[in-house]
Order: structure tokens, then C-alpha cells, then sequence
């Protein structure tokens, strides 16, 4: 197999491009650095595009060294003909290998491993070819006290439990049967226990296998795995019989009867058990990596919500019991003040609570406040929206998610960096960090932890991880970081900077002070020019004298900029003081070509330079719509009434639609058939988390708190 044509056919790419990107990976280079500083080796892909094609190479790669040690293994066994060989040669899959070594893998001792060993294969064979004698006559003769074949009825069982086996490890024939069970087969599951559960509308439910939906397999696993639902899958018996007959003798045949029992066996004993396991486990993996492209869908809108600049934020962490823990944090994140209060535990205390809460805001001057969605969040909402109607102070507020909040409160990290606060307070710190900058917060979390996807704790972790970090790693580049001020756990996502030499920069600024370049980067121990190549690019000196080292121009292109600069008749300082607004017609009417070519770079890096050079440091959230913040208005669950019309926040994308938060205690779920007036094929395809929409109430259930919302005939911003 070539991998670079096999790829560059399945992605529709060019050949040289995939050649190229595979070259560039098996350099050491990092997928964001590949995406933003080598485009015209790759003609502009995305860093998405770059991801997948790794992974896909990956599994090519792993496929061919399987085939290589599965032809090893045959060979060795004195086995691999020319015609056997190909065959493996030209498998496309991991399952397509394995069914053709199938026949040759070591087994354990079965029924046809004892028939072989007492001599009865030569009968399984004559049985199969046919003969003019009977079945008694012929089994007869392989009668052996020697051998424990005491009767012609154990010569005949054993030799059929030799072709029973045979048939279970013929590739072309499981390969048939597969096919059967995936186009006519279902999944169907039934349980006695399941009313007024999550499990509900599967106590009695069956699906097609080639209809069955993602969500519906993980929940039907789930559900088994938690013994409240039995799960088998079925399918039609007589057409698997058939094609095992046609594979195994025609008709009429002299044995047929026999034949036939043995076909029954080998299906219900051997090949629709295997099998049955087999398409299970393809449902699951596909399920899998479909709620791990969901999750991973969801991640990367949510890191690249806009932040709110320029704000003094109020987090207020919801509770009963332990109070409502207050934290005001600056527009740079530093904490100014803290406070608990007691507003959901009596209404005694809610007086004092909103003095407490006006001393706060007025002393440091708080004009937006983060209300976690926690335990209590619904109480404490009414309480603030009280409070902001009565204390006439300019101020507005937002629901953000806590999840993970709990987690990152009780890290090593939170301790290194609140070590004088309790864990309540790191959480209510951290939420209103989460508003002021939600990239540079969430990326202290494990992903998994954020709660934006289903199942995730069903997941193969590690693949889960993989994802997930890529996603960080692409959104923590895609926006880039100030190197004076990015804490250790945001710069290790940065390209060619691990967690180690994260740790090291954040000494080198405690001990050198601020960098004044990028070039003192090169003086942080263990980072060597490699990993300076890949991480430069993306890190920001306020500071440096060289205003390119403000920007996302790599140190290798800062002399194809400052010739750009001297073609289209800038300076520098020009750049400085942002007086390039007229820079692309200076290059329109240079020519692009011409420029790049005098410049001795290519046009994608050309547009990526200007494009820099016109908007210094730029943050690409900002061209994204503001979230939504609430002023003093709240509603209750019970206000709801179908027809009305309430603009919410997207705070979820699943397979099955997408839950808003409107405003309410309870997020709503737009189902996937109420998305659009057209088809949606997937719910990511019309929204994103952290869409600000448009949506119509459709019912409420107030008694289990669902609410069903609608964006059907609504013209959405």
C-alpha cells in the first residue's frame, strides 16, 4: 500500500502535500506550527485537516506493520502462498488481516483441535468432496479404540466439529456473513426496571444496525453494563445458513443433511457469537469516536468564547450550607477581594448578604459578576437580580459553567497558586476567571472534566485525551500568548513547549525579570533551537524593542517583513503605531506574486504577514459574537408557557440536538428535528456552543424540569 496515495485519495488532497506533512510530523514539527508557518508546503490546511491526516497515518502505518508481522508468522509456519500473500497485501482494514490469519493463529484446544488430533481430518475432508457410500460406512472406517473413537457417530461428530471450525475461519466467508448482519441485523434491548429512568424509552427497543444512532448504542452499553437493560443482537438465521451451505458444498450433495447441521452449528456455536462480538465492538468504536468528535466539536467554540476585556469581575460560587463564596478578580485576573455570604440560607440573612455585596462591587468598582450554574445557582440568581434591581449599580451578569470548577479548586496548581485560600474560594476565583478569559482558565482543567459531551467517562480514555488535547493545543495556538504573563499550565499548550520547560520560563521571568525578546527564549534551559522554531511564532513580547516580536511573524520571517515593509514604502514604527491601514493596496498594486517572490517567501506567507502587520498581535475571538450577559431579569421554570420566544446561550451540542440555557435553572433541549426547517444531518452542523440563538418554547414538563425549545421558523442573527 502507498500511505501518501491511499491519503491523498481519501482526504482529496495532493499527493505532494501529503508527502510533505508526513515528512514535516516525522521531523519532530508540531501540527500548529505545520498549520501557520509552512502552508506553501502543504497548500494552506488547516490544522483540523493536518490532525486527521496524522491519525489516519498512524493507522495506515500500524496496518502495514500488522500485515508484515502477520506474513512473518504464516510464513514460519511454512504457509504463506503467493496467492495468500496478495490477499494480505491488499487488505484495507485491521479486521480484513486478521480474518485471513485467523486460520493460522495459535489456538487453544477445542472440539475440532481433539477431532484432528485423533485422526479424524481426512473424514471431514471426504465428507465435504462426497462419496458413493454412506455416512455410516464412511465414518466407519475411521472407528479407533486407539484414538477413543469408539463409534462411527464420534468419527462423524469430530470431523464435523473440524469443518464447523474450518467455516468460522474462512475470511471470504466472515466477511459475507458480516456484511449480513450489518445490513439486516438488529439491536435490541428490553428491561423490567427502567420506567422513570434514563433508560426509559429503551425497556423495549430495537434498531436496524445500519440506523442506529451513536447516543443510542453508548446509553444500550451503558445501560448493560449497569445490569438495568439486556442487550443482544439478532439477525436473520436462514440467510446465514444459506451462505455458509453455498460456501461449503453444492447441491445436490450425498452428505447434505449432515452438511446442513454442520452449517447450524458453526453458526450458532462459532461464527454469529464471534461475529456478533465483532460488529458490537465496530458499533461501539464508531460510537466512541463519534461522541469524541462531538466532545472535541464542543471544546474548541467553547475555549474560543470571546473574553470579556477591560472588566472588573465579581465570581460568585453558588451554595447552601458552606455559604455563596465571592471572588473579585481584575481585568488581569489578580484577586482583589473575597467574601462568603448566606443569601439561600434564611431570608434573615440576605439583608446583610446584599450589603456585603454592595461594599464589594462599589470598593472595586465589579460591573459584571460570573454566576456558577451549581448546587443553589437558581436561588442565588433571583437573589443577584434582586440585588442589582436595588443597589442601581451599572451591572450585568452571566451564567457560567462550573463543571471542573471542583477539580481545578482541589489541584496542585490552585494550591501553588491560592495558597492561602480554601478550595471554596479557588472555585469562585476560577469561575470568574472563566468569564474574563475562558481559554486561559479552562486549559488548567482536564478537558474531560468540562462537561460539554455525552458519555465521556465511557470513552477510551486515552484516545479521548488525545483529542481533547489537540483541540487545546490548536486553540491556545490559534490565539497565542503574551510571554510575560502566561502561566505555566497555558504556555505547555503552546508548540514545542512541555510542561517542563513551561516551568522553566516562569523561573527564568522570576529570576531575569520580564523578556524583553523573544531571542532570551533561547536561554530558558532546555529549550534548544528546535523547540524555539515550533513555539517563537506563537509567543508575545509586549515589551521587545523589535515590534515583530508583538506579533505572529516567526523570527525566520523577519527579514521577508521588513523587506515587504521597505517594498511597499513602511518603517517599523509605522507598524508601531498601527499606520498601515492602506498596506494591502500597496501590495495589490505591487503584485502578491512579485512581492512574495522579491520577499523569498510564498503568498500564503505573505497574506499571513500583512494580515499581522495591519492588526499587531490580533485575537482572532474577538471577530466572534459577544456572549450574553442578563441584566436584572430572571424567570422561574414555571413562568415558561409554550409559544414564547427567549433568546439563550448554546451551552451543549450532542448527537441528538443541542440544550440552551435560557435563563432558567434547567437548560432546554432543541431536538434535532427543531433545529432547522431543512434536514440536519448533525446538530453541529447549525450550531456551536457559545451561540447566542433564538428559540421558541415548545412544552414544559415542570414535574422531571424538561423543556422543549424550538428554532424552527426563526430568522436566528
Amino acid at each position: 500500500m502507498n500511505i501518501t496515495e491511499t491519503l491523498a485519495q481519501e482526504l482529496n488532497l495532493r499527493p505532494e502535500y501529503v508527502e510533505n506533512v508526513i515528512s514535516l510530523l516525522d521531523e519532530g514539527n508540531t501540527i500548529p506550527f505545520i498549520a501557520r508557518y509552512r502552508k506553501e508546503m502543504h497548500g494552506s490546511m488547516d490544522d483540523q485537516v493536518i490532525r486527521q491526516l496524522s491519525d489516519r497515518a498512524t493507522y495506515l502505518r500500524g496496518l502495514e506493520k500488522r500485515k508484515e508481522d502477520v506474513m512473518h508468522a504464516i510464513s514460519e509456519q511454512g504457509k504463506l502462498t503467493d496467492a495468500l500473500k496478495k490477499s494480505i497485501e491488499s487488505a484495507d482494514t485491521l479486521t480484513a488481516v486478521e480474518d485471513l490469519y485467523l486460520p493460522f493463529r495459535p489456538k487453544r484446544k477445542t472440539r475440532a483441535s481433539a477431532a484432528r488430533a485423533k485422526g479424524l481430518e481426512p473424514l471431514a475432508t471426504r465428507l465435504i468432496v462426497g462419496t458413493k457410500q454412506s455416512v455410516e460406512e464412511l465414518a466407519q472406517e475411521f472407528v479407533s479404540t486407539e484414538q477413543e473413537v469408539n463409534t462411527w457417530q464420534d468419527a462423524l461428530s469430530g470431523a464435523m466439529d473440524i469443518l464447523a471450525e474450518d467455516c468460522s475461519v474462512n475470511a471470504a466467508l466472515r466477511g459475507h456473513l458480516r456484511a449480513l448482519i450489518r445490513n439486516t441485523g438488529e439491536l435490541v434491548s428490553s428491561g423490567k426496571e427502567v420506567e422513570k429512568t434514563v433508560y426509559e424509552k429503551y425497556g423495549a427497543f430495537s434498531s436496524p444496525i445500519r440506523r442506529i444512532q451513536s447516543h443510542q448504542v453508548l446509553a444500550l452499553n451503558r445501560g448493560e453494563r449497569e445490569k438495568l437493560l439486556k442487550v443482544e443482537l439478532v439477525c436473520d438465521d436462514e440467510s446465514a445458513l444459506q451462505l455458509i451451505c453455498r460456501s461449503v458444498f453444492r447441491k445436490p450433495h450425498p452428505y447434505e443433511k449432515q452438511l446442513t447441521e454442520m452449517a447450524q452449528d458453526a453458526w450458532k456455536r462459532l461464527l454469529f457469537p464471534s461475529l456478533s462480538r465483532e460488529i458490537r465492538k465496530e458499533l461501539t468504536d464508531t460510537a466512541n469516536e463519534q461522541s469524541i468528535a462531538t466532545f472535541a466539536l464542543n471544546l474548541r467554540p467553547l475555549l474560543m468564547q470571546p473574553p470579556i476585556k477591560n472588566h472588573v469581575v465579581l465570581g460568585f460560587d453558588p451554595g447552601y450550607r458552606m455559604g455563596c463564596k465571592l471572588a473579585v478578580v481584575d481585568a488581569t485576573g489578580a484577586v482583589l477581594d473575597t467574601a462568603v455570604i448566606y443569601p439561600t440560607m434564611s431570608k434573615k440573612s440576605i439583608p446583610e448578604a446584599k450589603q456585603t455585596m454592595q461594599r464589594l462591587c462599589e470598593k472595586n468598582n465589579v460591573t459584571c459578576i460570573a454566576l456558577g450554574n451549581g448546587t443553589a445557582s437558581r436561588e442565588s440568581e433571583q437573589f443577584l437580580t434582586e440585588f442589582i434591581r436595588e443597589s442601581g449599580l451599572p451591572i450585568q451578569y452571566m451564567v457560567v459553567s462550573e463543571a471542573g470548577a471542583s477539580v481545578y479548586s482541589a489541584s496542585k496548581l490552585a494550591a501553588q497558586e491560592f495558597p492561602d485560600f480554601d478550595v471554596n474560594l479557588r472555585s469562585a476565583v476560577s469561575i470568574a476567571r472563566r468569564l474574563e478569559d475562558p481559554l486561559a482558565e479552562l486549559v488548567k482543567i482536564d478537558p474531560k472534566a468540562i462537561g460539554i459531551g455525552q458519555y465521556q467517562h465511557d470513552m477510551p480514555q486515552a484516545r479521548l485525551s488525545q483529542a481533547l488535547d489537540g483541540v487545546v493545543e490548536d486553540c491556545v495556538n490559534a490565539v497565542g500568548v503574551d510571554l510575560n504573563t502566561a502561566s505555566p499550565s497555558l504556555l505547555e499548550h503552546i508548540a514545542g513547549i512541555s510542561p517542563a520547560i513551561a516551568k522553566n520560563i516562569e523561573a527564568y521571568r522570576q529570576e531575569n525579570g520580564a523578556f524583553t525578546s523573544r531571542k532570551q527564549l533561547l536561554k530558558v534551559a532546555k529549550l534548544g533551537p528546535k523547540a524555539f522554531e515550533q513555539c517563537a511564532g506563537f509567543l508575545r513580547v509586549a515589551e521587545s524593542k523589535e515590534v515583530l516580536d508583538r506579533t505572529a511573524v516567526h523570527p525566520e520571517s523577519y527579514p521577508a517583513a521588513k523587506t515587504l515593509l521597505s517594498l511597499c514604502g513602511y518603517t517599523e514604527q509605522d507598524v508601531a503605531e498601527r499606520r498601515l491601514s492602506d498596506l494591502n493596496d500597496r501590495i495589490k498594486k505591487e503584485g502578491k506574486s512579485q512581492l512574495a517572490q522579491r520577499c523569498g517567501i510564498g503568498v500564503p506567507t505573505l497574506n499571513d504577514i500583512a494580515a499581522e502587520l495591519q492588526k499587531p498581535g490580533r485575537d482572532p475571538r474577538d471577530e466572534l459574537p459577544a456572549p450574553l450577559l442578563r441584566s436584572a431579569d430572571v424567570m422561574t421554570l414555571g413562568q415558561l408557557k409554550p409559544g414564547m420566544e427567549i433568546v439563550g446561550t448554546v451551552r451543549n451540542v450532542c448527537d441528538f440536538g443541542a440544550f440552551v440555557d435560557i435563563g432558567v435553572h434547567e437548560d432546554g433541549l432543541v431536538h434535532i428535528s427543531q433545529l432547522s426547517d431543512k434536514f440536519v444531518k448533525h446538530p453541529s452542523d447549525i450550531v456551536s456552543v457559545g451561540d447566542v440563538v433564538k428559540t421558541v418554547v415548545l412544552s414544559v414538563d415542570t414535574d422531571r424540569k424538561r423543556i422543549s425549545l424550538s428554532m424552527r421558523g426563526i430568522k436566528q442573527h
